[in-house]
């Protein structure tokens, strides 16, 4: 969003204007049979489409849907099949799209592609952009995709449970895959930081896209960011694929440009504000900013996989009962 408020590129271009072998993609249509044939896109995956997860596109080895890791095989928190967003974005350009662009929502790759076209528009790699644009002038000195040798002290064990519900360690600092600099710098997920680098951009966001006098994005950018775009204002239970999954669950969810949306309490069935906007990560993490309230919250956690509990329901219930006017 920071390279379209330099007018580098429209919401509705087709990605195909900056990855070519985009253009001949087409979509594997089932029939009641079970029978598969390819046929023309209804209309060309756009980049909105990519910030959106409604391009088609899966997240998995083989387009497929996003299927939890087994615990225990630590390598598998940062394995691709791709050395880099390059190779991936090629990779994708050569895959049937699982459905017609803008169709249905369906949690995939499309943010590893906006990362791609970040390095095609700028000319630089996505870390050095994220890190110029983003990291650096807020401060955020402890965000990055891999934990240097001096802050090994500092990294976090992460955990699961095993079939007896016992606790047992997933990625054990001392021999993490994210102590190494990857050669694939996901746009969709990848990267380590604390609660305090998290909170300062969350911080941006809620106030309209400056922190301590260094403005990341335009007030109005941000607002085109979180508000609902899903079409007619539908939530994402009208657009989600079947077996598909989401980190802010789907009931009274619309989606912006990246990030999951509240319809408002009643329909979310859930407290909190209309307009509020919020996602989670792998390790049962959350966050969500909520303009009506100024509110920001910021939730960290070691707990693989994601969904296992109700997390951030249960904060919810815990934050907002504290709010006094």
């Amino acid at each position: 969003m920071t390279l379209y408020e330099r007018g580098m590129f429209a919401l509705s271009d087709p990605v195909s204007r900056f990855i070519p072998s985009w253009a001949n993609l087409q979509v594997a249509e089932v029939d009641d049979s079970g029978a598969t044939r390819l046929v023309e896109p209804s209309r060309p995956v756009q980049i909105r489409d990519l910030m959106m997860h409604t391009a088609g596109i899966g997240y998995g080895l083989a387009n497929a849907d996003l299927e939890v890791e087994a615990l225990g095989t630590r390598s598998r928190a940062r394995f691709r099949i791709d050395p880099d967003l390059e190779a991936m974005a090629e990779r994708l350009g050569q895959t049937p799209l699982r459905f017609h662009p803008g169709t249905h929502w369906l949690y995939s790759l499309g943010l590893d592609v906006c990362g791609r076209l970040v390095e095609i528009m700028s000319g630089k790699r996505f870390d050095e952009y994220l890190e110029s644009e983003i990291f650096a002038p807020l401060g955020m000195s402890d965000t990055a995709f891999y934990v240097k040798s001096q802050d090994v002290p500092r990294f976090a064990a992460s955990y699961g449970r095993n079939a007896d519900k016992q606790l047992i360690l997933v990625d054990d600092p001392a021999d993490s895959v994210y102590l190494s600099e990857p050669s694939f710098l996901s746009g969709g997920g990848g990267l380590v930081s604390t609660i305090g680098d998290y909170l300062r951009f969350a911080e941006m966001m809620r106030r309209g896209g400056e922190l301590d006098g260094r403005r990341i994005l335009g007030r109005k950018t941000v607002e085109l960011m979180t508000i609902n775009h899903l079409p007619g204002g539908a939530t994402m239970p009208d657009f989600a694929l079947t077996g598909g999954y989401g980190e802010a669950g789907f009931e009274g969810k619309g989606f912006g440009l990246s990030m999951a949306v509240s319809a408002g309490p009643a329909q979310a069935a859930v407290i909190g504000s209309a307009g509020e906007y919020m996602w989670g990560g792998a390790a049962s993490t959350t966050f969500w900013v909520d303009p009506a309230e100024d509110l920001v919250v910021v939730f960290m956690t070691q707990f693989l996989p994601s969904g296992t509990f109700n997390f951030a329901g249960q904060l919810r219930a815990l934050v907002y009962p504290a709010i006094v006017d």
